[in-house]
């Protein structure tokens, strides 16, 4: 076989394969953990941002407009506390074009329970990107949606997860699972409070929509309020009448009929989904300027808050990412300038056999090079595995739908600086080899 560079470069790496194996592997890390971070980054933000919905405004009387965000939308818990009956008409008499009320506060094997109307379905659409225009409605999979007391309608990620099918009937539990261990660090028990004197029919199951809507369960309000007017009424009433005690909507008082949120659109100029609204920040001080204890939260916003506090964290697991590249060249370095030592003689003999210093060098650099090259190639594979496994795992947890991105220009820009970065940690080594003397290094072994 004639000897080229490209052979000796294989050779040279071949002879070395686990310190070269290695290295690629500790550059290949580096590389896949950037493009994941940088791919995730704008993905999971378009995510979030879809997720919201086609709402405009979520009101309730959460702590924040954040915290109201991440319950009334993404059922990370139960809002702290409600609205009445007569406060939600106040917010439904303000020009709309919808305002649909909501209670959360069930659950039913750990996932949430959004108790709302007809309208939830009929109007709101639950994925809707702001960027694009593009939409995803309501597509009832199998059954229909409720239309009477105690009927329950699936998510599609709540209805693979329970098994449960149309015509099946189950108990809520009262309370999400991380509220019950709340109270049980306050010193309350977190044993969940089955309502079991109350059964709901599966009659519907809903297609996914890539949102977190897709592991919620969807009742009726008034099935919801007659749960908590019946807690309310066993709790008063002497303890020899409690098991045989009923309640029915007639029962419901003006304050059992309590919301925790309430999904608002304004009516929108321009039609459709992406007009502009023309009364959205009337509105907005309208509800502060009747009650300032109103939480008044834009989800599109509150999510793009979200991701400017958490930007700082990408920036530095960015640099945390940049510092893990600059190691493996450092380490690509340290295995090339350790084996000059065995491989004088080796340099020795191509510089007889009519190498030029400057050839010796371009090898080592070359070979430092291909080191960068493929753990870069490996690396790309590694971030497609790294995204798909969060996209994953934030579909499992949240419902969310990510599609991860990889930006050629970011791409390549990491792959390049991967090669960039190697060839210049074999400037070392290179240099060692440049000056390794001839005559010193061909003297006969031993």
């Amino acid at each position: 076989m004639a000897m080229t560079d490209g052979t000796i470069v294989a050779r040279s790496l071949g002879s070395r394969l686990f310190s070269t194996a290695t290295t690629v592997v500790t550059v290949a890390v580096a590389v896949g953990l950037m493009l994941t971070l940088l791919s995730m980054r704008d993905s999971s933000r378009r995510a979030f941002e879809r997720g919201a919905g086609s709402t405009q405004l979520l009101i309730s009387r959460d702590a924040s407009p954040l915290v109201s965000v991440l319950n009334g939308i993404f059922y990370a818990n139960p809002p702290a506390d409600d609205l009445t009956l007569a406060e939600y008409n106040t917010i439904a008499s303000l020009p709309n074009e919808f305002a649909i009320p909501t209670q959360l506060g069930d659950s039913f094997r750990g996932l949430p329970v959004l108790a709302t109307t007809a309208e939830f379905f009929s109007r709101f659409v639950p994925a809707f990107d702001p960027d694009t225009g593009a939409s995803t409605p309501w597509v009832v999979a199998e059954g229909r949606v409720f239309d009477r007391p105690f009927e329950v309608v699936l998510g599609a990620r709540a209805a693979k997860g329970t098994g449960l099918v149309v015509g099946d009937e189950i108990s809520l539990y009262h309370g999400f699972p991380r509220s019950r261990r709340a109270a049980a660090t306050d010193g309350g028990g977190d044993d969940p409070h089955v309502h079991d004197e109350y059964r709901y029919r599966v009659v519907g199951i809903l297609e996914a929509t890539g949102t977190p809507h897709d592991r919620a369960l969807f009742t009726d309000l008034p099935s919801s309020w007659v749960l908590h007017a019946h807690d309310r009424r066993r709790d008063a009433a002497p303890i020899e009448e409690r098991a045989s005690l009923t309640t029915t909507v007639d029962d419901i008082t003006d304050d059992d009929k309590r919301i925790t949120g309430v999904l608002y659109r304004a009516p929108s100029r321009g039609g459709g989904l992406g007009g502009s609204s023309a009364f959205i920040f009337t509105v907005r001080d309208e509800l502060q300027k009747r009650d300032p204890s109103l939480t008044i939260a834009e989800p599109s916003n509150e999510v793009r808050g979200l991701f400017e506090i958490v930007g700082d964290i990408d920036q530095i697991l960015v640099a945390m990412s940049a510092v893990v590249m600059l190691s493996s060249a450092i380490g690509i370095m340290l295995a090339l300038y350790n084996s000059m030592e065995q491989r004088r003689r080796q340099i020795a003999i191509l510089r007889v056999l009519g190498f030029a210093r400057g050839r010796v060098f371009g090898l080592v650099v070359t070979e430092s090079a291909v080191i960068g090259a493929a753990g870069a190639v490996i690396g790309v594979g590694l971030a497609l595995l790294g995204t798909n496994a969060v996209a994953d795992v934030l579909k499992a947890e949240l419902g969310l739908v990510i599609e991860p991105v990889f930006t050629p220009r970011w791409t390549m820009l990491v792959a390049m600086s991967s090669v960039a970065m190697s060839s210049v940690a074999g400037v070392v080594p290179a240099l060692v080899a440049y000056r390794t003397p001839v005559a010193q290094h061909l003297k006969p072994l031993g």
